[in-house]
């Protein structure tokens, strides 16, 4: 039995699978365990952006940024209905709000979404732990102080949870329903988010964990999305009449996503109706077009990611959060890679050359993170309009 007695000081741990744990203090929600597959990000913005981004379902995310909180939050910075995350690890403790947006505080924000974290914690030595040894099970328990805590009983729930390899978890974020979304970015002035009335094109949004953003950045270019279910049929989405298809953005392993997914993706395909994949979206047409996704050893999550775009050579700052990557060992003759990224290469853009049909690893919406690829948004408009003239 490897007891700890938790004191004033600190009353929260962070158990690994192989029983290295750490000790701290507990944030958001108290008295509760919670398991997650530990990730890091190098974001020093966006943090509410970040905890509401259905792809980090499944997840417990560690700050590399000390300082996180001052911000505060608020409904406008959702990035979707609710925190996603499994868990939060941060260097200092929350930092009190200073913005005039802010509507409450971070730690008020995490006991209301239910989640549950640690900080005064060494965030340094945890993502070189994380980086050296790779992607793994960890358990947060927040408690009281002058409790005594059984570390063996922790690290079972920690090798119970594991990795996201293998796991499919799309179905557990997207929607339940169709919906139309209307609602365009963020007017500063204003302080408030724009309805849009006017569209040109009405398009699909296939719904594995969408971001708000992603759906904001196509009602300013006058598209129309309806966002369904990734189990809805085919006959369904045509019935809509779409001149565009939007495959989203999505937490776990696409592979496991793909077992569900490939006969609706193969329909869309044949349509020729013009297909913009994003994240998940991107992995899944990889896989459809017969490349290979494998889980990375620490993963991509940051608003500061360099990738190359090989037609022209500039270089775009990114926003990331993928634990996947698409290999391309053998590549096909139709498949062009357009995008790689400059930490390791892997494949972060592709295009097919006989079909109007492109994809990106990334997520050009820039929730939280630079402008760089939102330049995307208009190449899939460019394609609808061309469909649109010529079928």
């Amino acid at each position: 039995m490897k007891a700890i007695k938790f004191s004033k000081y600190y009353n929260a741990v962070l158990a690994f699978s192989d029983g290295t744990f750490f000790l701290g203090k507990g944030i958001g929600k108290k008295n509760n365990i919670t398991a997650g597959e530990i990730c890091f990000t190098t974001s020093i913005t966006g943090y509410q952006e970040l905890l509401t981004d259905p792809s980090y379902a499944g997840q417990i995310i560690t700050f590399t940024a000390p300082h996180i909180g001052n911000v505060g939050c608020n409904k406008n910075d959702m990035e979707s209905s609710k925190a996603w995350c499994r868990g939060v690890i941060l260097r200092e403790p929350i930092s009190e709000p200073s913005n005039y947006r802010s509507e409450e505080s971070l730690n008020e924000w995490l006991i209301k979404q239910d989640v549950t974290g640690i900080c005064e914690i060494d965030t340094r030595a945890i993502t070189t732990l994380v980086r050296n040894k790779g992607p793994q099970g960890v358990v947060i328990y927040y408690g009281n102080p002058d409790e005594e805590v059984d570390i063996d009983k922790l690290v079972p729930k920690a090798i119970e949870i594991g990795t996201l390899d293998n796991i499919e978890l799309t179905q557990t974020v997207s929607t339940k329903e169709p919906y139309i979304f209307t609602e365009g970015t963020f007017e500063i002035l204003k302080n408030r988010y724009e309805k849009q009335s006017v569209f040109e094109y009405n398009v699909i949004v296939v719904d594995f964990g969408i971001k708000r953003n992603i759906l904001r950045c196509l009602v300013d270019k006058k598209l129309k999305p309806l966002i369904v279910t990734p189990i809805t049929s085919f006959e369904t989405i045509m019935n809509y009449k779409p001149s565009g298809i939007v495959l989203s953005n999505g937490p776990g392993d696409p592979f496991a996503t793909f077992q569900y997914a490939f006969p609706l993706i193969k329909e869309l395909i044949a349509s020729n109706i013009p297909i913009f994949g994003i994240c998940m979206g991107h992995q899944l047409l990889s896989i459809m077009y017969g490349l290979n996704t494998i889980q990375m050893h620490s993963g991509h999550r940051g608003a500061n990611q360099p990738v190359l775009q090989i037609t022209n050579k500039k270089v775009e700052i990114t926003s990331q959060n993928h634990g996947f990557c698409v290999k391309a060992d053998a590549l096909p003759d139709h498949v062009e890679i357009t995008h790689l990224s400059l930490f390791d290469n892997s494949v972060e853009g592709i295009r097919i050359s006989n079909a109007p049909i492109f994809s990106v690893q990334y997520h050009p919406e820039a929730s939280p993170g630079p402008h760089d690829s939102k330049y995307f948004f208009q190449m899939f408009k460019a394609l609808i309009v061309n469909y649109a003239k010529n079928g």
